[in-house]
């Protein structure tokens, strides 16, 4: 492992170095140093092996048999469907609990990442299936760093002056829709009712140059709902259309309606209407009874939602009724927007800064994809960053592109998305000295928000 010098610049002060802080925390990255090959094989089974929301039953198996052999106080399973939560105790006095958490489903997205470890699994029961299922947003790489980060914490558990949940969540790309689950289901659930945490942070893999943490004040990612609009006309022979109602031209014009929806709320705050799904029913030669589209709603200011949902529905509906077909729109699985507010992220930088160097922090755009750990963040406080991981540098504005000779940019879902396994250890680390430094209270804002 590359050893990163420390950031000791300004904003340090005593609270943010409690007596023997800089001492364990060494330890802490030999720790990881030592559990990174273990993490990266880790990450490479869960790659080979990745299962779609709300069926991670083998990898909540893999990583609760992981906590269970590390001697983890406790170790729950089954909650809200396959979530596992390790509580470990530390063995000094302390009230404040951190919570760490790594989703674990993955997509229905072809593996295209060229590696020799890359999946080949075909889910043929899933809803809407079969499908092929890859790790396609890089869960498998935040289950396999948790993993670690339990492991290196564990070993210090002498020195923790408080309590540390590891929280791997199922279904964070969101459930069947005749299904519940993922964060707001574990909440639910009482995942976190004892112990309640004071705090939660977790990162997630992105294109940016590997070691690179981003983060961003304010909103870091978008409000989402997924949206089902059923369009439904009257089923006639192909032949005679006047005799039936034809509910393709309805849709036509909702789909090119909703190109316009962006006009109809600030053009300050960026939102967008996707169709990903268009399902009829009939064949060639028949005018079909309905037409259903699927989509998503993303906006970066959460109080746009609902603005948008009412233009939505009302296109919908009077687009509908002008070619005589009728359509039913309904919202499901909302998700709140990712806030990281400004005394979190003041009182985070520095645990960040002293992981992976100054030069290595950066304030992140916005982005309108979703993370369902905002239901977590925003009941207990805490942080969500962004952790690079591949072959990037920074152009003069600040924004990554390809390194030369190297594997270049891909986003996550693509077929194609890849994450470099050295950089793991990273996240093992800023896991693990997050976890150290809000138990000792230097990571905590100076508010109290």
């Amino acid at each position: 492992m590359e050893h990163v010098p420390r950031d000791d610049g300004a904003g340090r002060n005593e609270r943010e170095s409690p007596l023997g802080s800089e001492a364990i925390h060494d330890e802490l990255d030999e720790r990881a140093a030592g559990v990174a090959r273990q993490v990266v094989a880790w990450r490479r089974h869960l790659h080979r092996h990745p299962e779609l929301s709300n069926r991670e039953v083998n990898t909540a198996r893999f990583v609760a048999d992981r906590l269970r052999a590390l001697g983890i106080d406790e170790v729950r399973t089954g909650i809200a469907g396959h979530g596992v939560v390790g509580v470990l105790r530390g063995g000094m006095p302390g009230e404040r609990v951190v919570a760490l958490r790594a989703d674990m489903d993955a997509l229905p997205v072809q593996d295209l990442c060229g590696t020799d470890f890359a999946s080949e699994v075909v889910d043929g029961d899933y809803p809407g299936g079969p499908f092929p299922v890859s790790h396609a947003c890089g869960h498998d790489c935040h289950t396999a760093a948790l993993l670690g980060a339990a492991t290196v914490l564990a070993g210090v558990r002498d020195r923790l002056p408080g309590t540390v949940l590891f929280v791997f969540q199922p279904a964070e790309e969101g459930p069947p829709v005749t299904e519940e689950g993922g964060a707001r289901a574990m909440v639910e659930a009482g995942a976190f009712a004892d112990p309640v945490p004071t705090m939660v942070f977790g990162l997630h893999v992105t294109p940016h140059p590997k070691g690179y943490v981003g983060y961003r004040v304010g909103n870091q990612y978008g409000a989402s709902s997924l949206v089902r609009i059923v369009v439904t006309g009257k089923q006639t022979h192909g032949s005679t259309p006047w005799e039936g109602v034809d509910p393709m031209p309805a849709v036509g014009a909702v789909l090119t309606g909703i190109g316009q929806l962006y006009r109809q709320v600030s053009a300050f705050d960026a939102v967008t209407v996707s169709i990903g799904h268009v399902e009829d029913v009939g064949r060639f030669n028949i005018v079909g009874q309905t037409v259903t589209l699927w989509g998503t709603v993303r906006c970066a200011v959460e109080s746009d939602m609902g603005r948008v949902q009412d233009r939505l529905t009302t296109l919908a509906e009077h687009s509908a009724a002008a070619y005589g077909a009728t359509a039913a729109v309904e919202y499901l699985q909302s998700v709140p927007p990712v806030h990281n507010s400004g005394p979190w992220v003041e009182a985070g930088l520095p645990t960040f800064r002293r992981v992976v160097g100054e030069e290595r922090v950066l304030e992140a755009g916005a982005t309108l994809g979703y993370d369902d750990v905002s239901e977590f963040v925003s009941r207990f406080g805490g942080l969500y960053v962004m952790l690079g991981v591949q072959d990037a540098t920074l152009d003069a504005s600040g924004r990554p592109v390809p390194e030369p000779g190297g594997r270049g940019l891909v986003t996550n879902h693509n077929p194609r998305f890849y994450a470099d396994d050295d950089t793991l250890v990273t996240g093992v680390r800023l896991h693990a000295h997050v976890a150290y430094d809000h138990l000792t209270g230097a990571l905590v804002p100076r508010d109290g928000a």
